[in-house]
């Protein structure tokens, strides 16, 4: 019988796993094939690591780490694809806003032969800023990237063992799981669905921690933020230029542009103004190239990506990277 793994994330999420328990068990019923979930507790400050031990206890087929400190999401979910055993890895967070029962359909695309099955919010329940910074960072990243990254579709997936053995092999450290699994290619298909509220508790993604997410996907799967600084630097110079154009145009025709109200008058806030933008333009440019350049510094240092605390039910290797594996 072939055997799936469920990736189960967790972070502070104490108020919402005897829900997350309950509901996934049940589900899980209805498969028809042997399963494992594993659930990393990303270091979490409440009783998430007591009650995943004590479900470890009573249903052996839980399995459960737990971080030494707070790693991320993204090397959280990472952590689960490297100690999963199952012919498919389903990726699901503990909230229940992606909803257990809709595993049996990600099945079935499986049986089928898909390789991905992704699922694509159709509805959120979130503030309208939040949905609308989602739609635009969506739609801004497939524009970016070489290849094709499915819209609206975040971490909730099957992904087949040959999947996942690649995205296990890939080296980097700023994880956006997402873009990997669309990196990979294979058969992919998309399932709509409706996102759910959280079942409990509070949500563990801030807006800055949105907004880093969001860059660490741009910055890992495309150059365009470099191309970018390079097409301002030529914008502002040939802004610049027009500008010297005008102005020694106007010293020379300096009646004719009095005429039509555009004599030619000294004026040092023009000057400060000028500089300033130059200078803002300057440092976005280097901002840019700092953050590509602190990746590299990041990556050189090839620290492993998390360390395990306490584990139940899972046989924990030595740390190592993740590559190396």
């Amino acid at each position: 019988m072939p055997k799936v793994s469920v990736i189960v994330p967790c972070f502070n999420e104490e108020a919402v796993l005897p829900n997350l328990f309950e509901r996934l068990d049940k589900a899980a019923v209805s498969w028809g094939l042997d399963y494992e979930i594993i659930c990393v507790d990303d270091g979490s400050r409440d009783q998430t690591w007591q009650l995943l031990k004590a479900q470890n206890q009573k249903n052996s087929r839980w399995h459960c780490l737990s971080f030494a400190r707070n790693f991320g999401h993204q090397t959280a979910v990472s952590a689960g694809l490297y100690y999963a055993e199952g012919d498919a890895v389903v990726v699901l967070d503990a909230d229940l806003q992606d909803p257990p029962e809709e595993l049996s359909r990600f099945f079935e695309k499986w049986r089928e032969g898909f390789q991905v099955v992704y699922a694509i919010r159709q509805k959120r329940k979130e503030p309208l800023a939040k949905r609308f910074c989602y739609w635009a960072f969506y739609r801004l990243m497939e524009r970016m990237t070489p290849f094709r990254l499915p819209l609206d579709a975040g971490d909730f997936c099957l992904m087949d063992r040959r999947v996942v053995d690649i995205i296990n092999q890939m080296p980097e450290r700023c994880r956006f799981v997402r873009g990997m699994r669309a990196w990979a290619g294979f058969q992919q298909i998309g399932i709509p669905y409706e996102r759910q509220a959280r079942a409990a508790g509070e949500p563990k993604y801030s807006f800055r921690k949105l907004l880093r997410l969001a860059w660490d996907g741009v910055s890992s799967f495309s150059s365009a933020p470099l191309q970018l600084a390079t097409y301002l630097g030529f914008w502002v110079s040939s802004f610049a230029f027009l500008g010297i154009v005008f102005t020694f145009f106007q010293k020379i025709f300096a009646k004719q542009f009095a005429q039509i109200g555009l004599a030619p008058t000294p004026g040092f806030p023009t000057i400060v103004i000028s500089m300033l933008f130059l200078g803002g333009v300057q440092l976005i440019c280097l901002g840019i190239l700092g953050e590509y350049v602190g990746r590299i510094y990041d990556e050189v240092k090839r620290r492993p990506l998390w360390l395990v605390r306490e584990s139940a039910g899972v046989d924990i290797r030595p740390p190592q990277r993740i590559h190396e594996s």
